[in-house]
């Protein structure tokens, strides 16, 4: 029978354990982050029965879903690019109002940039148009339009109303950082964004993708103008966060559930690069690197750890080739790991033991001798019973279990 064990250290703070964890030695408990859609968090506001206070232009952060993070005992906090959005006059569209807070793709308490039109529509920083979809238990985001897709070359590119590094003032940081630190010693990373999913966003994934094969100048010069404002925001961001920050995200989904979007070569070819200068900035500061990419990305580990990159999310366990016990036994000593609780079948689909169970063996396997932190596969969905996303919370289930 396996025995199960843990320590308690009063003193360790959130921030402790998940360094912790991420050297690869045994935390007091296991670390855990949140990300969920925008239903999950007003239930668990509901449930957690936290008053409402609205928060206003000027904040940064949701502060009733920041207490639903306290409740949960959540070890990690987000800071985001799209919080410090401050672009010219003449890009807000005629017309439009600024609207930080009701984004549905916000899975943090963080405030959202977005321009809300009078047809329905939004835009975010980089020109997106984004259509709202209902479904049967809430709402998404979509892309309903594609703004790159007639550019018949890179002379037509150029008429894009492209971000600029200062469209973004991130003077507000440290007051932030003082934010967080007075309420806790929470471990903190920074969201940059992506580049090669705004670029297919941008230009229509169809098109960008044959792009690649015809005309990879358009794709590359797109990917070119991306990665220049997040190498200089990265930049910014760490010069005024001093030693404070302890990670820097990033995201790009190149996979899907069986397979590689791409080829390895393309990826080495077409996207790597970009991915590598964004990186290399983070190192420049000796900052770790976090990077999301769904699906199966197994046969790109190697490139990724290549990189320089020290946390994977989100170990989609039922992709091809992302089986925990596999990923941990030939990469564990290399890096670590983030999510792996599922979001498409054990948490809107399963009891409540089958996502303890769920937990304890995510835990088991990728936990052993540190190297993980507990989340969700991607964002919690609003089908989700919520006594299955308390039951992934619960302390018992949390504690680190050795056999």
């Amino acid at each position: 029978m396996a025995t199960f064990t843990h320590t308690i250290q009063a003193t360790t703070t959130p921030r402790q354990r998940v360094l912790t964890a991420l050297q690869h030695q045994q935390p007091d408990r296991q670390p855990v982050d949140f990300l969920a859609t925008s239903e999950i968090w007003r239930q668990l506001q509901e449930y957690f029965d936290i008053d409402e206070r609205k928060p206003s232009d000027e904040d940064f952060f949701d502060p009733n879903w920041e207490a639903i993070l306290q409740r949960l005992e959540v070890d990690c906090r987000v800071i985001s690019y799209d919080q410090f959005c401050k672009p010219p006059e003449s890009v807000i569209l005629p017309g439009a109002k600024v609207n930080w807070w009701d984004a549905l793709s916000r899975s943090t308490p963080n405030r959202m940039f977005r321009q809300k039109l009078p047809d329905g529509t939004w835009r975010d920083i980089w020109g997106h148009v984004i259509g709202i979809v209902q479904n049967q238990s809430g709402s998404y985001e979509e892309f309903s339009e594609w703004p790159l897709g007639r550019a018949e070359s890179v002379a037509d590119l150029k008429n894009h109303p492209w971000p600029a590094p200062d469209w973004w003032d991130f003077s507000p940081l440290p007051d932030l950082l003082a934010q967080y630190d007075a309420m806790g010693d929470f471990h903190l990373r920074f969201r940059i964004g992506s580049v090669f999913e705004i670029a297919w966003q941008l230009r229509g994934m169809q098109e960008f993708l044959m792009d690649l094969v015809r005309s990879p100048e358009i794709p590359l010069y797109i990917l070119d103008r991306l990665t220049e404002v997040h190498v200089e925001n990265t930049k910014r961001v760490l010069e005024l966060a001093g030693d404070r920050l302890d990670m820097v995200y990033l995201y790009d989904d190149v996979a899907t559930q069986n397979s590689l979007m791409i080829s390895q070569r393309m990826y080495r070819q077409f996207v790597r690069p970009f991915h590598e200068r964004i990186i290399a900035v983070a190192k420049s500061y000796g900052i770790p690197v976090m990077y999301h990419c769904d699906g199966a990305l197994y046969p790109l580990i190697p490139d990724f750890i290549d990189l320089g990159i020290d946390l994977l999310n989100p170990v989609q366990a039922d992709a091809n080739g992302m089986e925990p016990a596999r990923l941990k036994a030939e990469f564990g000593e290399q890096l670590s790991f983030h999510g792996g609780i599922d979001i498409i079948k054990t948490l809107p689909r399963g009891t409540v033991d089958d996502v303890r169970h769920e937990v304890n063996e995510r835990i088991r396997v990728l936990g052993k001798n540190g190297g993980y932190i507990l989340c969700s596969s991607h964002h919690i969905q609003s089908d989700t019973p919520l006594i299955n996303v308390l039951s992934m919370y619960d302390i018992e289930s949390r504690y680190v279990h050795q056999h």
